[in-house]
């Protein structure tokens, strides 16, 4: 139906540019007509009038056929290569902003996963501190404990060996007493004796 609309305005662009084709050559007719003594009309019919209007109407086809087709073809094809680059701009538009959208999640992904990295980092790094200061507790727990042991031992093995002293030093005086006949003060001068020996010892 619109190529039926756009014949109809084509024949009429045809005519009205023949008619201004033609307003020259019916002019130089009725100044002609006018000069031969003709008849005082405008347009004389006759046989001129008919091969004038075939002559039109062959003109106005080879105008259409010619000039308009092509003219009009032409603009179709100059508007099909606009609209067809405004649709490839908009979709390269539409690619673009998809495409920045993608990078602005991609970027958003990597610092979420930076961030993700780094709180791992800092959790592995403070359990392995924890980890450490247990570890070094422990250890120093142990030793405290291993030094009370060997404390513990030092002691007893002190008290033990006293006692061994103390009891070879009443043995020892026991013997000096049986073995001698002693008056008292010779009594108290070897207890006395054993009491400094303890001492010194």
């Amino acid at each position: 139906m619109p190529q039926r609309g756009s014949d109809w305005r084509g024949w009429l662009v045809c005519a009205f540019v023949s008619l201004l084709l033609l307003l020259p050559a019916a002019a130089l007719a009725v100044e002609s007509a006018g000069e031969h003594g003709g008849g005082g009309g405008l347009i004389s019919i006759d046989q001129s009038l008919i091969v004038q209007v075939v002559n039109f109407l062959v003109l106005l086809f080879i105008l259409q056929r010619l000039l308009y087709k092509p003219f009009l073809a032409k603009m179709e094809e100059r508007t099909a290569i606009i609209k067809k680059s405004l649709e490839e701009a908009q979709a390269a538009r539409a690619e673009a902003a998809r495409q920045q959208e993608e990078n602005e999640a991609r970027l958003r992904a990597a610092y979420a996963e930076a961030a993700a990295v780094r709180e791992q980092a800092l959790k592995e790094a403070a359990e392995e501190s924890r980890k450490h200061i247990a570890a070094a507790q422990a250890q120093a727990r142990k030793l405290v404990d291993d030094t009370k042991t060997q404390l513990d031992t030092e002691v007893r093995r002190a008290r033990d060996e006293l006692r061994r002293e103390v009891s070879d030093l009443a043995v020892a005086v026991a013997e000096k007493l049986v073995h001698k006949t002693l008056r008292e003060d010779d009594h108290r001068r070897i207890v006395a004796e054993a009491i400094a020996g303890m001492k010194v010892s």
